[in-house]
């Protein structure tokens, strides 16, 4: 049981993403139609909501890494699983932009907590070697939750009211507390070696012997100093705005196209789970073939999809979908992978931090920058012709990621 423990914890990150990343990033969006036809407010005011959240999100990252880095990720993802129980909570007594705006403070709080950050760090110190799948394996909780939470959502709603339906769902995080208490732990609460240990200390043996050098772990600010930190947050702060966009505006496309809640709901449960599909996928990849390669082809499937998606017909938008889920899924884990692959995990928690302040901050602004062109020209079409020429930027970006580790160890020799 203990050689086979560490995927059981990769599993435990796709369900501590599932969880919060689900029911926060995802699950809220059919809530939407009945938040606006109730209080009678513009898509831009709702969508505010989603830009407090992510902003206070990017902006506690670099806080919450240097915590992840002393204290590690059990005791975080414990209490933000706690809190996001409360906020479902309290969004079913929700009766005023302000109280809607201060239940997604707490939810930003939760992102941070027991998000992304967290459970690729938590994942990645299980593994030595086949990180690529482990996190891939993680981040496969994500897309999940966005397959899961909107159809949820939408038959709930068919049979009860918007506020009814919050309660019931507060019981999935509630579930999941119980469940993390027993079973998230590190390496060395357990004893037990990371995957791959072994093989890790036997080839630094024969490293040694042969003279190679091992490669050294970057610091926070030797990492700052590089132009592959800079390339990756870039890359991440124009995709996040363009991959938030179009989800959290989504579903109320759909329904301006005049599909039904359930195929607007169906929508992006195929989205969501066309990245579940690319993110395992690409991350097996990123273990055979060049990491860097399958992050360019990520980045051009997804931008071929936000193409077709800015034609606005609505018989190509299923295909739209899915290239842009697939390239979205796949760019999710790469960005990841390739941070801890160029800098190391000594600093992972400050430097992941801080992408995320800097991609959470554009991802907000995605969300509501979408909803604001949607109010002022009563069209999604100019949002999502800036989401296509923000991925292209993303693309050019890409191409000067490098392996900063091996560079550091040619310049120390």
């Amino acid at each position: 049981m203990k050689r086979y423990y560490p995927w059981l914890m990769a599993i435990m990150g796709m369900l501590v993403l599932l969880t919060s990343n689900g029911l926060i990033v995802t699950g809220l969006t059919a809530f939407d139609e009945s938040l606006l036809k109730e209080f009678d407010w513009t898509r831009s005011q709702l969508k505010m909501r989603d830009l407090i959240t992510l902003v206070l999100a990017g902006w506690l990252g670099p806080f919450i890494g240097a915590i992840i880095d002393r204290a590690g990720p059990r005791r975080l993802i414990l209490g933000g699983i706690a809190l996001l129980g409360a906020m479902y909570f309290a969004y079913a007594f929700v009766n005023s932009l302000t109280h809607l705006y201060l239940i997604h403070v707490g939810l930003g709080v939760v992102l941070v907590a027991a998000g992304l950050n967290v459970a690729v760090i938590y994942v990645s110190q299980w593994f030595s070697v086949q990180r690529g799948t482990a996190i891939g394996i993680a981040l496969v909780g994500t897309s999940l939750g966005g397959m899961i939470f909107p159809p949820l959502a939408v038959h709930l709603l068919k049979t009860m009211d918007w506020r009814t339906a919050f309660m019931w769902e507060m019981a999935i995080p509630a579930t999941f507390l119980v469940i993390a208490y027993f079973l998230v732990h590190s390496p060395s609460e357990k004893n037990i070696k990371p995957w791959g240990a072994d093989k890790v200390a036997a080839k630094a043996v024969a490293d040694a012997a042969a003279n190679i050098v091992t490669l050294p772990d970057l610091t926070y600010r030797q990492a700052l100093r590089t132009r592959t930190f800079w390339a990756l947050a870039t890359v991440a702060m124009t995709t996040f705005f363009s991959i938030m966009a179009v989800s959290q505006n989504l579903f109320l496309h759909m329904r301006d196209l005049q599909f039904t809640p359930v195929q607007a709901g169906s929508a992006l449960s195929l989205m969501f789970g066309l990245a579940m599909v690319g993110k395992f996928l690409f991350g097996m990849l990123a273990d055979i073939l060049s990491a860097k390669v399958v992050f360019i082809v990520n980045l051009l499937i997804m931008a071929s999809g936000a193409a077709v998606l800015a034609t606005m017909r609505p018989d190509l938008v299923w295909y739209a979908l899915i290239l842009f889920g697939l390239g979205w899924g796949g760019l999710y884990t790469m960005i990841q992978l390739l941070a801890v692959n160029a800098f190391g995990l000594s600093s992972a928690g400050k430097i992941l931090g801080t992408v995320t302040l800097l991609d959470a901050t554009t991802a907000g602004l995605g969300i509501w920058m979408a909803a604001k062109i949607f109010d002022m020209t009563g069209s999604y079409k100019p949002a999502f012709q800036l989401v296509f020429v923000l991925i292209a930027v993303a693309l050019v970006m890409s191409t000067l990621v490098r392996d900063e580790r091996a560079r550091l160890a040619r310049l120390a020799s």
